[in-house]
């Protein structure tokens, strides 16, 4: 989990992408937005869902395979709902 999510927020770091770093492990009131904010159908079939979870404020982006996905066919921005620059999808 954790490298998953350093891999997240180095990738943002790198494209000068603004992000908050919300800790579930230390904040009782993150985990629980987290996992009220996981869409249903995003969600595991057992248990609760596991960080990183992306969220663009309040709307839903994915999870981490989602983001991998997304930056292997090169449309990041598109995944985070946010205007790409110039050259980016």
């Amino acid at each position: 989990i954790k490298k998953q999510q350093q891999d997240v927020m180095g990738f943002l770091s790198a494209n000068k992408i603004e992000f908050e770093e919300c800790d579930i492990a230390a904040n009782e009131d993150n985990r629980k937005w987290m996992r009220e904010n996981v869409p249903e159908e995003a969600r595991p079939t057992a248990g609760n869902p596991l960080p990183p979870q992306i969220f663009n404020q309040d709307r839903y982006c994915g999870n981490y395979e989602a983001f991998f996905d997304a930056r292997e066919d090169n449309i990041v921005y598109a995944f985070l709902g946010l205007t790409a620059p110039p050259g980016s999808k």
